[in-house]
């Protein structure tokens, strides 16, 4: 199986790590805070962070040749579960505006902290991108 490393450009240099691993026709995303280009956490609260953290999801598997539908799972990491709740409609009408209404299977876990302090969330995935 051969196997290529996704970087964009326009995302943050990866540093001993990838932002995704194309392997044949499956992507693997790897986890993906508020990180800008400038690499600072985007300001604000839980809404802000998911929509900068799934922009560069996104922007990674476009990059590999893929598409929103083609993310057959996502994993979510939280360092506040029931601020993500609470803002739940919120951050929903986000995921529809940037990716459809088709859902990947997806798992929301919460954790103590994530790789940067300032940091609510990580994003990741699994994409298959069909024959086009």
């Amino acid at each position: 199986m051969s196997h290529k490393t996704i970087n964009p450009a326009s995302l943050p240099k990866p540093s001993g790590y990838a932002h995704g691993v194309l392997a044949d026709n499956t992507v693997f995303l790897g986890g993906q805070t508020a990180l800008d280009k400038n690499m600072k956490i985007v300001p604000g609260g839980i809404v802000e962070q998911f929509t900068q953290a799934f922009s560069n999801v996104l922007t990674t598997l476009r990059e590999a040749g893929g598409q929103p539908e083609d993310l057959v799972t996502v994993t979510i990491y939280l360092t506040d579960v029931d601020d993500y709740m609470a803002n739940g409609r919120e951050i929903g009408r986000i995921w529809r505006e940037m990716a459809g209404t088709q859902y990947p299977a997806m798992a929301g876990i919460g954790v103590t902290r994530l790789w940067q302090k300032e940091a609510m969330i990580e994003i990741q995935g699994i994409a298959v991108i069909p024959q086009r």
